[in-house]
């Protein structure tokens, strides 16, 4: 009787139960972390509006970047879209018709119509880089660069072709909410009404309110998204283009391109740095390593040398080759990358230095701070601000990616 021991379950039994309980713990698992990321990705794309200093530079950038070339072709502009150019109107009307392109400037030959419509373009593109009705102008700015470009796209350089798809992703943006007119004139405005309270809403009203700024900030967002995306694929395509060819495989392509005698503004200067070959072999390495690498860069400290060293390859560019508007829409489309405390802190760095030399002095009894706007939300409990309408940009500056560093 003492030696009787209680039966055991077969150890085969229990497996099947433990290994279904530790199938479903991780089909559990996967499935909160995917949740999770989706909660993420809706909260980014609703919450509130990404890299807002990032897109009022891309508004100033371009903005200034074609004011600058329509007054750099001023005196060319007859040849390049006018009535006389060899691209003659009715050359440019058959191309539309089969590629679907359109322009204002060929709704008329004259020449008075035409030098109105440069005139306008020119005074669009200055109110869309000082930020004055930034929505109207964002579109505005779409049409001009669109209209110029479709009228002489066998003309120019193809410098323009990266302003005319930034100029269409800037339309969604809410790029006039930082550094422009209209943000001054809220703040302004802000400043008269002092702590007055908000009139009350309706329910109807309030909720159209409230889908309004969602509808608002999810554009905003997707614009950004779509820019950097843009740009991704711009790098990714170039340094993979670049791979295939033998020239850049070989080290050579630097100097064939510094020989061509229609990319030469200098040619003594394009002739100095061709006598230096190891000098071109390595740049020309770099130059396709950081193109295929550039998308994978991006949510890392990497990619501020990165960006630095491209920034130094489009300044290279615009001085040896002459290609100054390509290179200049370039620099601009990589200031997207950047977070916006980066943005927010160059005022009260500019400040400091300015200190320094005494160029100027703090005002009486103002307090150093980062220059970064207040955070929170309108109309969320514990933001530490008051409900303001839809035109008070009150949300926080965050860089293109929550987590970038």
């Amino acid at each position: 009787m003492g030696n009787e021991q209680t039966p055991q379950p077969p150890s085969g039994s229990a497996a099947p139960y433990r290994s279904a309980g530790h199938e479903a713990s991780i089909v559990g698992t996967a499935h909160t972390w995917f949740l999770d990321r989706i909660g993420g990705l809706w909260a980014l794309c609703t919450h509130r509006p990404i890299s807002l200093y990032a897109a009022s530079v891309l508004r100033i950038g371009y903005g200034l970047l074609y004011l600058i070339f329509l007054i750099r072709e001023f005196p060319h502009r007859d040849e390049i879209w006018g009535p006389g150019s060899p691209w003659t109107p009715a050359l440019a009307r058959e191309l539309f018709d089969q590629t679907g392109w359109s322009s204002v400037l060929i709704l008329s030959d004259s020449r008075p119509y035409f030098e109105l419509c440069y005139l306008m373009a020119v005074l669009t593109s200055t109110l869309f880089m000082l930020g004055w009705r930034t929505r109207v102008m964002s579109v505005l700015f779409a049409v001009v660069v669109t209209s110029f470009h479709a009228r002489a796209i066998f003309m120019t350089d193809g410098g323009d072709n990266l302003i005319l798809l930034m100029a269409l992703y800037l339309v969604l943006t809410a790029c006039g909410r930082r550094w422009s007119l209209d943000a001054r004139r809220n703040r302004l405005k802000a400043a008269r009404s002092g702590n007055a309270p908000e009139p009350v809403r309706s329910f109807q009203s309030q909720q159209f309110h409230d889908a309004r700024v969602t509808l608002t900030t999810v554009m905003h967002n997707c614009g950004i998204l779509v820019i950097a995306a843009q740009v991704c694929f711009l790098y990714g395509s170039a340094g993979l283009y670049k791979i295939q060819g033998p020239t850049w495989g070989g080290g050579t392509a630097l100097h064939y391109a510094l020989n061509l005698e229609l990319f030469q503004p200098w040619p003594a200067l394009s002739h100095l740095v061709d006598q230096f070959p190891m000098v071109i072999a390595i740049a020309s390495y770099v130059t396709v390593l950081l193109q295929v690498a550039f998308p994978f860069v991006l949510f890392g400290r990497l990619k501020y040398p990165v960006l630095t060293v491209l920034l130094g390859m489009h300044i290279g560019i615009a001085v040896l080759l002459g290609l100054p508007l390509f290179s200049g829409a370039m620099i601009v489309a990589d200031a997207v990358f950047l977070p916006d405390r980066f943005y927010a802190f160059l005022p009260h760095l500019w400040r400091r230095a300015a200190q320094r030399t005494g160029m100027c002095r703090p005002a009486p009894g103002r307090t150093a701070g980062s220059g970064v706007p207040s955070q929170g939300r309108p109309g969320v409990p514990g933001s530490g601000q008051r409900a303001v309408p839809a035109q008070k940009d009150t949300t926080p500056a965050t860089g293109l990616v929550s987590g970038q560093s």
